[in-house]
């Protein structure tokens, strides 16, 4: 569904039929098995058609986001190993000074590109590929909220089988509509735009649009008969910040995925719809592994469990034993399906490594029930004052104060507490970045939270994220490590020891 009101519509027989037509073609041009071949396209019907087509003539798919820097393309096109190149005609400039690959595009012809449109016209038939059921089948990049995106190599299995997982957690049923806010590029969208949906039977449903607006999404969930909707936690805080409205009609099922949902998102969206949003777990390097599951009852703010099949553990990170709080890993003495082969060019990693766990990164806690609670990325989680600060915990109370649509929580190195709690916050609409906000929020923060959790510095600030939109924490981390270092005092930085009002009191 487009945003001026234009659909398309493509039965499963049409799509099977144009992915044979269109992996013929594809091999009569050069693609061979094992190729890796990127796709650098939109939420349109060549990126299903190219997809299942590159996979059945046995090459390998490396979807692409279009919102690349010249440098980011070049690096996965030459670390990537690719071969191949489906572009539109409208991102293949992109592509100028870089070499090595064929060029197809989608839409207007390009001197030096050959048009996928003469695919329409293959007549032939296509070729019979044997492949193994460990032979790579994707390479996607992870989002690089740390470094340098990695490479995850999914095989033949452990997407196409594992996403049964993620199925699971979805709650899809044959002949149900899906639809998930994710973009072409990121693993997501092969979660629940492909493999999830399909292989439950259910119709993918896509609303491409240039700029996010809540009104025009909520009606497409009336106009599509969605039966289940998945979103980022960004997309459904900006959702009850508009005007929710009554439950769209044919919803029977509400999800977020991508980071961590806060608690406060969750109870808005049940009081308005009667709905309880489910969270779900997993990374780039696997399927679903944690989540939520249908008819069960949600502890607001949790995980959820192991999803069916799933061995998970809690690993304390020092003496590597199992515990109720620690680093999210996946026990490898069980089968796997669903975890990645490993890191392209990187040997022993994902399911290829020797030991027992594949730690995930993420460190959680377990409550006498089961259930599991995000609680940060390792590298996120800080002391102050000898107390351990999640992140994520001090957001969730923030998230909650009108003023915030967005925050992310650092240490800010100092000698007293070793580091005081910071908050940068991406304001709400309608308020302004002056004294009267920033007091509105300490005082928020105070009230809510332990001593321990104080919020004691807060910024306004325009988030750092990644081209897949998670927040980039580690820039934040590193601007107040470099001001500590240099003895300065950020300019635009809120302290609550400035404010009068918020002395004394708890310490």
């Amino acid at each position: 569904m487009e945003e001026d009101g234009r659909d398309r519509q493509v039965s499963f027989d049409r799509m099977r039929q144009r992915s044979d037509q269109v992996g013929g073609w594809l091999a009569e041009h050069g693609v061979a098995p094992g190729d890796h071949v990127m796709l650098m396209l939109g939420n349109q019907v060549e990126l299903w058609e190219s997809m299942l087509a590159v996979m059945k003539i046995g090459a390998v798919l490396l979807p692409t986001t279009t919102v690349l820097t010249p440098g980011d393309l070049r690096d996965r096109v030459e670390r990537g190993l690719v071969k191949h190149v489906i572009a539109n005609a409208a991102d293949t400039g992109k592509f100028d000074g870089l070499g090595g690959f064929s060029r197809i595009v989608v839409g207007d012809p390009v001197d030096g590109w050959a048009p996928y449109a003469d695919a329409a016209g293959w007549t032939g038939t296509r070729p019979e590929v044997a492949v193994r059921s460990d032979d790579p089948s994707l390479v996607y990049f992870t989002s690089g909220t740390t470094n340098r995106p990695k490479m995850v190599v999914h095989t033949r299995v452990s997407y196409p089988v594992g996403h049964l997982t993620t199925m699971y957690w979805l709650g899809l049923q044959p002949g149900d509509v899906h639809l998930a806010i994710s973009s072409p590029g990121w693993a997501k969208h092969a979660w629940s735009c492909f493999f999830a949906p399909w292989i439950a039977e259910a119709t993918v449903f896509v609303f491409n649009y240039a700029r996010f607006d809540a009104a025009a999404l909520r009606q497409q969930l009336d106009r599509g008969g969605v039966t289940t909707f998945c979103a980022p936690p960004t997309v459904w805080r900006m959702l009850i910040r508009a005007d929710l409205g009554a439950k769209p009609l044919a919803l029977r099922e509400a999800l977020s995925a991508g980071e961590p949902l806060n608690p406060e998102v969750i109870d808005r969206v049940q009081d308005a719809w009667g709905l309880t949003i489910r969270d779900g777990y997993g990374q780039t390097e696997m399927t679903a592994i944690i989540a939520n599951t249908p008819g069960s009852p949600v502890k607001s703010g949790s995980m959820g469990v192991p999803l069916p099949g799933v061995g998970i553990a809690l690993v304390d990170p020092i003496s590597g034993e199992q515990a109720d709080e620690g680093e999210i890993a996946i026990d490898l003495q069980q089968t796997s399906p669903y975890l990645m082969a490993g890191y392209l060019g990187v040997p022993g990693t994902g399911a290829g490594t020797t030991e027992r766990y594949y730690r995930t990164g993420d460190v959680a806690q377990r409550d006498a029930d089961g259930v599991i609670t995000f609680i940060g990325r390792t590298d996120d989680i800080f002391k102050s004052s000898d107390y351990k600060v999640s992140p994520f915990e001090v957001e969730s109370v923030l998230i909650e104060h009108p003023a915030v649509m967005e925050a992310a929580v650092v240490p800010a190195p100092e000698e007293t507490r070793l580091n005081a709690v910071k908050a940068y916050v991406a304001l709400a609409p309608g308020w302004a970045a002056d004294e009267g906000t920033a007091l509105a929020v300490l005082q928020y923060a105070r009230e809510q939270l332990p001593p321990f959790q104080r919020v004691r510095r807060l910024e306004f600030f325009d988030l750092p994220k990644t081209i897949s939109g998670k927040i980039r924490r580690v820039e934040l981390r590193q601007r107040e490590a470099d001001a500590a270092r240099d003895g300065v005092a950020l300019p635009d930085e809120w302290r609550d020891d400035g404010f009068p009002q918020l002395r004394g009191g708890r310490a």
